[in-house]
């Protein structure tokens, strides 16, 4: 019996099929295979029904990864203890982010942070944040980086992370108006492009300016969109205006950049935070990627420079 073993009996409880438990664990499917019916003949108990598809845990098996789960949750605890002695920062942490975040900090901070600190091994997936809190309560994920407060993530730990003004994204004949600063009120509700349904960006918004959805696109056109990219792209070709979270403005174009309007004070902005299960031997990680993220946007974002000028707007609400 060893470590690696457990390893496997976990990833087939989770996927229910061998083929992709050995694709996530890096190995072939009969290597796997074998391991598992190894460790099933020295205990000899039988953890997997193989007859049914998917493959299910037999009732003793589910005792048997729960253990398996501990065991491994005091191994990596263990080697995480080393290297606080050692004074080093390392281990793997699986991160989910939100799509109108990770565009904006993957390429720069989150980047910075990986190449300061080579003992971190960092997974990160794009992911809403239904799906981040489902991943986290699944195991699948360590944290996510979303934005607060949000209901169904109260019964994780929240750290914030950086407050993020919101503003307007508009073009040509539909610019709001010439001015930089704008009225919630002022803007066309019916030349507005928001995210698909769901997304706490497109929520935010839409408890700014009570807004619907646009009216201007062609009637035989259904479209949802999944990032800001893409709202921004819609606007250039097609007219009409969306929001824009501060962070994405670097991405733009000069000419892009003259199409960004602020709210009138006070500012909108929204809470970016990181949640995850306490206690958790990846604190440190954690910890120390929040301190980085933060240092590099203290003297980029307006928030800072006066917030008693802003006005938090939630991402969800009772």
């Amino acid at each position: 019996m060893n470590i690696q073993q457990l390893e496997y009996l976990i990833a087939v409880d989770k996927y229910k099929h061998f083929g992709n438990a050995a694709k996530s664990c890096f190995i072939t499917q009969p290597t796997l295979s074998a391991m598992i019916q190894k460790f099933e003949d020295e205990l000899d108990v039988k953890i997997f029904d193989r007859t049914t598809h998917p493959i299910r845990t037999t009732d003793a098996g589910i005792e048997i990864i729960k253990q398996a789960t501990l065991i491994i949750d005091n191994v990596m605890e263990l080697r995480n203890k080393a290297d606080q002695l050692n004074n080093i920062l390392g281990g793997k942490l699986n991160l989910g982010i939100i799509p109108t975040v990770s565009g904006c900090l993957i390429p720069t901070e989150i980047f910075e942070f990986i190449s300061n600190n080579e003992k971190i091994e960092l997974n990160v997936k794009e992911m809403t944040t239904e799906s981040i809190i489902k991943a986290l309560k699944s195991g699948e994920l360590d944290a996510g980086i979303i934005s607060t407060p949000y209901n169904e993530a109260e019964e994780f730990s929240k750290t914030f992370i950086f407050n993020e003004e919101l503003m307007v994204y508009s073009s040509g004949e539909n610019k709001t108006k010439k001015e930089s600063f704008i009225l919630p009120e002022e803007i066309d509700i019916d030349k507005v492009w928001l995210l698909e349904e769901g997304n706490c960006l497109r929520n935010q918004f839409e408890k700014i300016c009570h807004l619907k959805e646009n009216s201007a696109k062609p009637k035989n056109l259904e479209f949802l969109a999944s990032n800001i990219s893409t709202l921004i792209h819609m606007v250039d070709k097609m007219g009409g205006i969306t929001i824009l979270p501060e962070l994405a403005v670097d991405q733009l174009s000069e000419t892009q950049r003259n199409n960004v309007s602020h709210f009138v004070k006070p500012f909108p902005f929204r809470e970016i935070s990181i949640i995850y299960y306490k206690p958790t031997y990846k604190q440190k990680i954690i910890d120390e990627l929040v301190n980085s993220i933060q240092k590099s946007l203290k003297f980029k974002l307006n928030y800072y420079k006066a917030p008693k000028d802003f006005v938090a707007i939630q991402a969800s609400v009772n």
